[in-house]
C-alpha cells in the first residue's frame, strides 16, 4: 500500500516535469527543478519511513527503472555519437595534422590538473587532520576490505605499457559494443583513422569522396536527432537518481564520517575553483563558463557516471562553449577514462594521507608528498586500463606505496555521496581541458560562448 502511494507521488512529480517541458522551460530550469524535487521526495521518505525501511527499498526498486534506464540510454548513444562526430569533424576541417596536437594537449592538461588535484587532496587531508585510526571497522567495512584485496590481483600484473597497448582498437566492432574498459578511447582512435582515410579518398577520388561526405552528413543528423531524443529525458532521469541517493542514504553513517565528507567536498570545491582560474587564463569568463556547464555537472553529480555524461558533455562544449566538434569529442572521451581529477586525483591522495600515520609515515614529509603526487598522476593515465574509477585508482596508488589495501574499505558507507561530487569534478576537468585546448589551438567560437540563447540539442522537446 505505502509503496503504491510513493510511486503515485513519483508519477505526479514526473507529470509536473512534463508540464514544465510542454511550457517550453529551458533544460537548465527543468534539471534544477528535478534535482530539488528528488531531494525533497527522498528526504520525505527517509523522514516518514526511516532509513533502511522495506517500504523505501520497494519504492526505489521501481524508481530505479527510470534512473538506470535513462543512464543506459545515454550509454547507448555514446559510441555512435563519438564515431560520427569525430569522422565528420575531421572531414569538415580537412586537416589531420592537428589531431596529434589536440590529443597531446588535452591529455597533458588532464594529467597536470590531476597532479594539482592530488596536492589539494594532501593539503586538505592534513588541514582536517584525517586519519584512518579513528574509523570503526564494522562487518561491511571488513567485507569490503577483503573484496579489495581480491580485486588487487587484477591490477598487480598490469604494467603501464599494457595500459597503453589496451588503448588500441584490435577489434573495433567489439569496442563499439563497449566490451572493454578502454573501449571509449579505442573508438576515438578508430574513428580518427576512418576520418583520415576518408580525407584521403576525398582528395584522390572526388566522386567517391563526395558520396562519403554525404553519407556522414546523414549519419550525423540521425545521431544528433537520437541524442536530442535521449537528452530530453534528462530531468526525469535526474529526479529518479536523486530520489534514490537521498532516500537510500544512512544518516548515522554520514554523521560518523562527516569530517571526511566535509574535507572531500572542500577539496572538490578547490579543484573546481582551479578549473575556473585556468579557463580565465585563456580569456574565458569563468562565471559564464560555470553557468553554461552547470546542467552537465548536475547530471554527473546525480548519475555518478562520467561515461554517461559524455553525450551531454560534447553537446555543451560544441553548442554552448564553442569548442569545436573534434576537440569536444577528444576531451570528453579522454576525460571519462583518464586524468580524472576527482576519482583518480583527489581521492587516492586523501586515502594515502589518512593511512600514512597508521604505518609510521609522516604525511607532511616532502619526499612522501612528491612520491604520492607522481604515482597518482601516472596511475591516473592508466585507470582506463583496469576499469573501475576511484576504487581502482585507490588500489593502484596504495599498492604502489605498499600501504594496506583493506583500509580503503572503511569509507564504504558514504562512498556514493562522495562519488557524486567526484564525478562532477571529473566532468568539469574534461570540459576545462577541451576549453583550454580549443582556445590555444585557435579553434574556439567565441560568438557561441558569448550567446545567451540555448540553441542546442539539449533544449529540444521530446
Amino acid at each position: 500500500m505505502f509503496v503504491i502511494i510513493n510511486l503515485a507521488i513519483f508519477a505526479l512529480l514526473i507529470a509536473l516535469l512534463f508540464m514544465q517541458q510542454r511550457a517550453e522551460n529551458t533544460l537548465s530550469k527543468r534539471v534544477f527543478t528535478s534535482l530539488g524535487l528528488g531531494v525533497v521526495f527522498g528526504a520525505a521518505m527517509q523522514f516518514v519511513y526511516g532509513g533502511g525501511s522495506d517500504v523505501i527499498s520497494g519504492t526505489l526498486e521501481y524508481v530505479n527503472i527510470v534512473g538506470s534506464g535513462y543512464v543506459s540510454l545515454l550509454k547507448m548513444i555514446i559510441m555512435p555519437l563519438i564515431t560520427v562526430s569525430i569522422i565528420g569533424a575531421i572531414i569538415k576541417v580537412k586537416d589531420s595534422s592537428s589531431l596529434g596536437k589536440i590529443s597531446g594537449l588535452t591529455i597533458g592538461i588532464l594529467l597536470a590538473t590531476t597532479a594539482v588535484s592530488a596536492l589539494i587532496g594532501i593539503l586538505v587531508s592534513n588541514m582536517f587532520g584525517l586519519s584512518a585510526e579513528g574509523i570503526v571497522q564494522g562487518a561491511r567495512e571488513i567485507a569490503r576490505g577483503e573484496a579489495l584485496e581480491t580485486r588487487l590481483t587484477s591490477v598487480a600484473g598490469l604494467s603501464f605499457a599494457d595500459m597503453i597497448i589496451s588503448f588500441f582498437p584490435a577489434n573495433p566492432f567489439a569496442d563499439l559494443a563497449g566490451s572493454r574498459p578502454t573501449s571509449t578511447i579505442a573508438v576515438v582512435i578508430f574513428s580518427a583513422f576512418i576520418g583520415v582515410a576518408g580525407l584521403t579518398v576525398i582528395r584522390t577520388q572526388p566522386e567517391l569522396g563526395a558520396s562519403f561526405e554525404k553519407f556522414m552528413q546523414v549519419a550525423q543528423e540521425v545521431v544528433r536527432t537520437l541524442v536530442r531524443m535521449v537528452l530530453s529525458l534528462t530531468p526525469y532521469g535526474i529526479l529518479a537518481l536523486m530520489t534514490k541517493v537521498v532516500a537510500g542514504s544512512n544518516v548515522n553513517d554520514i554523521l560518523s564520517l562527516l569530517n571526511f565528507m566535509v574535507a572531500s567536498y572542500v577539496g572538490l570545491g578547490l579543484i573546481l575553483v582551479m578549473h575556473l582560474v585556468l579557463v580565465a587564463f585563456v580569456g574565458v569568463n569563468p562565471i559564464r563558463f560555470l553557468k553554461k556547464i552547470l546542467p552537465v555537472l548536475t547530471f554527473a553529480f546525480t548519475s555518478r557516471s562520467s561515461a554517461g555524461a559524455i553525450p551531454m558533455n560534447i553537446e555543451t562544449q560544441v553548442k554552448k562553449l564553442g569548442n569545436g566538434e573534434t576537440i569536444s569529442n577528444f576531451s570528453a572521451s579522454f576525460g571519462a577514462t583518464m586524468g580524472q581529477n576527482g576519482c583518480a586525483g583527489l581521492y587516492p591522495a586523501m586515502l594515502a594521507v589518512m593511512i600514512a600515520p597508521t604505518i609510521g609515515i609522516n604525511p607532511l614529509d616532502p619526499g612522501f608528498m612528491l612520491t604520492l603526487i607522481a604515482i597518482v598522476t601516472i596511475s591516473s593515465f592508466g585507470i582506463a586500463g583496469v576499469g573501475g574509477g576511484a576504487t581502482f585508482a585507490a588500489l593502484i596508488v596504495l599498492s604502489a606505496l605498499d600501504m594496506p589495501i583493506a583500509l580503503a574499505g572503511l569509507l564504504i558507507s558514504i562512498e556514493p555521496l562522495i562519488d557524486m561530487g567526484r564525478t562532477a569534478v571529473n566532468v568539469s576537468g574534461s570540459i576545462t581541458a577541451g576549453t583550454i585546448t580549443a582556445r590555444l589551438m585557435g579553434q574556439a567560437d567565441n560568438q557561441i560562448f558569448e550567446s545567451d540563447n540555448e540553441v542546442d540539442v539539449q533544449t529540444a522537446k521530446a
